[in-house]
């Protein structure tokens, strides 16, 4: 594919947890995954731009002004741009209710898929208890997270030198570590409970960089996932079936299209 008319279009697609500013953002994969995707309306659910970043240490390479460059293309040839900021770039929930380049900015936003469900979007930070009781504790796992891709760097570097495939740190702690596993099971409860008490039949979320459609609290759970590690999206179909897109390798658009499942 090498053009804007050979995209794979789709009704809608939601893009979280991407923080430019960081070194560990892979805008190069989001940029390349922009140019050959398309939607209707486009949802950024939340941390897009990583402010707690960018406030330590400033970080912004040329592939992220590109990236933020591509989506205000994308708006102004048409494309709806719902922004739902985050914590990390929770500095946009000033301008909740504007616009800016053509994007609108929402604390949240109510989406009516193509099969008649309502999803409620919404990055999920304020049903983090630790987000918001304990700041300190939050920003300490950042740099936790922060070390843990560098590391995964090393990791893969010798793992790509073996022809090993790729593997997280992050992802693997996670699921080995008790606590770990009941926070997620506890964070998608709690959303789907919000989603419930909206009336809506699911909640398409952000914030913990795992990507997922289930069905198991009631209502439809859909996380994005992030473009640090996984590199995921969620697209929605024409039909208003939701699909998770992995996007991992600039190269895989001279290959067959990208690894997907679907809901």
């Amino acid at each position: 594919m090498s053009g804007a008319a050979e995209a794979r279009r789709f009704r809608a697609l939601f893009i979280s947890d991407v923080h430019l500013g960081t070194r560990g953002c892979r805008a190069d994969a989001l940029l390349d995954f922009l140019r050959h995707h398309d939607a209707e309306t486009i949802y950024l659910v939340g941390d897009i731009v990583d402010g707690w970043a960018l406030r330590s240490t400033w970080h912004w390479p040329q592939a992220h002004n590109d990236v933020v460059q591509k989506i205000l293309r994308k708006a102004r040839k048409g494309t709806r741009v719902v922004y739902v900021p985050g914590n990390h770039d929770e500095f946009l929930r000033s301008y909740v209710g504007t616009h800016f380049g053509g994007i609108e900015v929402t604390e949240q936003a109510m989406h009516e898929a193509a099969d008649g469900r309502s999803y409620l979007i919404i990055h999920g930070d304020m049903f983090d208890l630790v987000v918001q009781n304990a700041r300190w504790l939050a920003h300490l796992g950042d740099k936790a997270y922060d070390l843990a891709i560098l590391l995964n760097r090393w990791i893969n570097s010798l793992r790509r030198v073996f022809g090993v495939p790729y593997w997280s740190l992050s992802q693997w702690a996670k699921m080995k570590v008790k606590n770990a596993v009941s926070y997620i099971g506890a964070f998608e409860q709690t959303l789907a409970a919000e989603a419930r008490r909206l009336g809506a039949d699911g909640v398409v979320c952000g914030h913990i960089h795992y990507a997922t459609i289930r069905d198991e609290h009631g209502v439809r759970y859909v996380n994005c996932g992030d473009w640090v590690e996984s590199c995921t999206a969620i697209a929605e179909h024409r039909d208003g079936r939701l699909e998770i897109l992995t996007w991992t390798q600039p190269a895989m658009r001279a290959l067959p299209p990208p690894t997907s499942r679907a809901a």
